[in-house]
């Protein structure tokens, strides 16, 4: 089996030339359907606590709180399949999408701490203006996984932990 090459590219195929090219291929459900935009609302986060998370998303980081909220019921644990769940919401301003964190009541099972490589892995990612000024401003309790670094394709890029171990990549934009 050939090894797949990836191109490092700054544009995307239009939806319209993709659906003129590949359109005989598509199923008919897709054809129908194709999504042209679909805009994000919110990242969701779940935590075990909610106080020192908000914390750490706005002091640290720099997110202001947009919206706290409780949300409780049949419906809501149905929908989130939690029995006899509580949600305490906060909202933060991440630019272009919104940071949800929530805190459940009952608290589920703890997970190990997400490895970036391990399929299902996820993490935020946020644009600034200098990596390394970012991170010089951290505390020192703030876990980065290493010292920033210059990508081959020249983008300087940090990961770190916020205090409950998820990952979050800082990028120059």
């Amino acid at each position: 089996m050939a090894e797949a090459v990836y191109e490092t590219r700054s544009w995307a195929v239009s939806s319209e030339f993709a659906r003129a090219s590949n359109e005989a291929t598509l199923p008919l459900y897709a054809r129908k359907r194709t999504v042209t935009s679909l805009p994000a609302h919110h990242v969701g986060i779940t935590v075990r606590d909610l106080e020192s998370m908000v914390e750490f998303y706005r002091d640290i980081l720099g997110l202001s709180v947009i919206d706290r909220f409780e949300v409780s019921g049949e419906a809501f644990s149905t929908a989130v399949d939690v029995a006899d769940a509580t949600g305490r919401f906060a909202h933060l301003d991440g630019g272009d999408v919104r940071v949800e964190l929530v805190e459940y009541d009952p608290v589920g099972d703890d997970r190990p701490k997400p490895v970036l490589n391990q399929p299902g892995a996820t993490h935020l990612g946020f644009s600034v203006d200098d990596v390394d000024a970012v991170v010089d401003d951290f505390p020192p309790d703030v876990e980065t996984l290493s010292e920033p670094r210059t990508t081959a394709s020249g983008t300087r890029i940090v990961f770190v932990r916020d205090p409950e171990g998820n990952p979050i990549e800082l990028l120059e934009a």
